[in-house]
């Protein structure tokens, strides 16, 4: 009875201590909720690009959490991204935001809360961003020549310091638009009806469904590319002149080698700085798993019109770990991403 009664402590103090042994232990997020802290208005390209890789993290993070979206635009991703920086760190929230709220912290733009450097990134679906700049087809500016006649183009946009609000006005200034405005408050799939109905001239349109449609062809006409990473670009946009080809000075060069860094990590998902190892391990895997599913793939390239270029975790931490920090471009940069009139050329 003695040794039985020893024995039975043994295991009962086994099980306190090592409950996994002689049982299986739920996973950390069975029966939890992940909310997605999303930066950007609903209906947009990088609400779709959320929305086409969540039933693959929920597929494959164990425990198959529910997870759900809340919307947080303005400030170009900002108040999302300082929502997330000041979250819990039980693993619950993830960040979806813009690479706009990275040129923010490093502009030292105001409103930022956050540091993006202590954020722990998830990876993206796309390493490939080409963007275009685009004009009303009714307007006839199908040209160069013709554009830089034009004058007071009303370039529209999200909001101050998003991404398309920041290409915007680097198209219009090295394209050299005549007295370009800019008119922001759009949502980007308001931003196409705006187009279509006069309200705005212009505008930075991300490749995509969209994009590729001959309904947009016969909308608008396409001036310029921007290639991320350069050298990349769909064959149906060949005949476009990267915008590199009209810089003119040295620190415009520089410039654009910048601004490829800041776009070249794709988009972001992130979580809280404080957030456990364990917990950051099983996301960064979750998002690994998605990003080689072939159905994800699919699904991606059914939502958006191409197939994802995914960019790791680790090469997304890395790359924002390398962002640059040259000051004279730095101020240039600031005053293309602000509201201040844009920068004589030389």
């Amino acid at each position: 009875m003695r040794r039985l009664s020893r024995w039975l402590a043994f295991v009962f103090f086994g099980l306190i201590l090592f409950p996994t042994v002689g049982g299986t232990q739920a996973p950390y997020y069975a029966g939890k909720t992940i909310t997605v802290i999303e930066g950007n208005s609903p209906g947009g390209v990088a609400d779709l690009r959320t929305k086409a890789i969540v039933p693959f993290l929920q597929k494959y993070i164990p425990g198959n959490p529910t997870i759900v979206t809340q919307y947080v635009p303005g400030g170009g991703g900002r108040q999302a991204a300082n929502q997330v920086y000041r979250a819990a760190a039980d693993g619950l929230t993830i960040g979806a935001s813009s690479p706009g709220v990275l040129a923010s912290a490093v502009l030292g733009e105001p409103g930022v809360d956050y540091d993006p450097y202590k954020f722990i990134y998830l990876g993206s679906p796309f390493s490939e961003n080409n963007n275009m700049f685009a004009t009303r087809k009714a307007l006839g500016l199908n040209n160069l020549e013709k554009l830089r006649a034009a004058s007071g183009l009303r370039i529209g946009a999200q909001s101050v310091g998003h991404v398309q609000y920041i290409r915007g006005r680097l198209f219009a200034w090295l394209l050299d638009v005549k007295d370009p405005r800019f008119v922001v408050g759009y949502a980007g799939t308001e931003l196409d009806i705006a187009l279509e109905r006069g309200e705005v001239d212009a505008r930075a349109a991300a490749l995509d469904t969209r994009v590729l449609s001959e309904s947009y062809k016969n909308l608008v006409d396409f001036h310029a590319i921007l290639e991320i990473p350069k050298g990349h670009r769909p064959p149906q946009f060949a005949h476009l002149p990267e915008i590199e080809a009209f810089v003119r000075s040295g620190i415009e060069s520089r410039l654009m080698a910048m601004s490829r860094i800041f776009w070249g990590v794709g988009t972001l998902k992130y979580l809280p700085p404080s957030t456990p190892e364990k917990l950051a391990d099983i996301l960064r895997q979750a998002v690994r798993d998605s990003f080689k599913d072939r159905q994800f793939h699919e699904q991606y390239k059914k939502v958006l019109g191409l197939y994802p270029t995914p960019l790791m975790p680790e090469e997304q931490q890395k790359l924002i770990a390398e962002l640059p920090r040259d000051n004279e471009v730095i101020k240039v940069f600031k005053t293309i991403a602000g509201i201040d009139p844009l920068p004589p050329r030389k």
